[in-house]
């Protein structure tokens, strides 16, 4: 990672979740500005707490409570989220879209095998193996 300014701590998101290359870049690149940001003291308290809060919500599976506090900072502060927010939203409709076994599964009484909505970002089977390896 990188490293943090004076020790501040920066919410952390798991990489694991993503499984498009190219979205994750996307979502990564954002993400890195959000972080370089929060390590300069750039970001103001508001925005340091309710991002805090969306982290957690997105950890406990809350979609709907993370989207809503994405929005409130779109709306209360665009000048200062605008550059990275976007990764932040397609973060968590990435995660969103998982199927439950990618996760703890508590939140979602469907079967990990049956995702309720099609898959647009491709198998999940590429989460297991590196199709690098596969070639000689």
């Amino acid at each position: 990672g990188l490293p943090r300014a004076g020790g501040a701590t920066s919410p952390s998101l798991p990489a694991h979740l993503c499984f498009q290359k190219q979205v994750c870049n996307d979502i990564g690149r954002r993400l890195t500005v959000l972080e370089d940001a929060w390590a300069q003291g750039k970001l103001s308290a508001p925005v340091r707490k309710r991002m805090n809060l969306l982290v957690q919500e997105l950890q406990q599976q809350h979609w709907d409570a993370a989207d809503e506090i994405h929005r409130s900072l779109m709306v209360d502060h665009v000048n200062e989220v605008s550059q990275w927010m976007v990764g932040v939203k397609r973060l968590i409709a990435e995660t969103r879209d998982l199927p439950t076994g990618q996760m703890d599964g508590s939140a979602d009484p469907e079967p990990a095998t049956e995702p309720v909505t099609e898959p647009v970002t491709g198998p999940v089977t590429e989460l297991a193996t590196e199709p690098e390896q596969e070639e000689p």
